[in-house]
């Protein structure tokens, strides 16, 4: 099942209003069967002592599995929405950025589940791995 190709501007300008656009998440790269997006690690995805926020690591697996579900179904009639997410968090960053990258594993009619790994971009180092599995609702 191949992504629709769309430009990357119309991806972002879902985030508006929205905690996409508070955290700086942007879709920066789509391919055929992945989508990749950058958030920046900063006070605004901090946790208290100063590490990117597990919460803030999640929010983006299910943002980027979210993106990318739009992108396989038609948006007029159905909506994604997250079923079950899982995050490891494998390394602390303090600062720069995360590339997410997110891969479909299943693309079905009614779910589809999504690999996404975060690196920081500076450094490459994994920082937290997760999946995210979304079901397809009538809209």
């Amino acid at each position: 099942m191949k992504l629709k190709q769309v430009p990357l501007s119309v991806i972002n300008s879902f985030n508006k209003n929205t905690l996409m656009e508070v955290l700086n998440i942007e879709c920066i790269e789509l391919g055929d069967d992945y989508l990749k997006s950058r958030m920046p690690v900063n006070t605004t995805t901090h946790q208290p002592a100063g590490l990117l926020h597990g919460g803030a690591s999640a929010a983006l697996i299910e943002s980027i599995g979210s993106m990318g579900s739009v992108l396989l179904i038609d948006f007029e009639k159905e909506i994604p929405v997250g079923l079950e997410i899982n995050a490891n968090h494998i390394a602390g960053v303090r600062d720069g950025h995360v590339i997410a990258t997110g891969k479909l594993v299943h693309g079905g009619k009614r779910t589809h589940v999504w690999q996404v790994d975060l690196h920081h971009e500076e450094t490459g180092k994994l920082v937290c791995t997760g999946r995210l599995t979304v079901m397809i609702v009538p809209k």
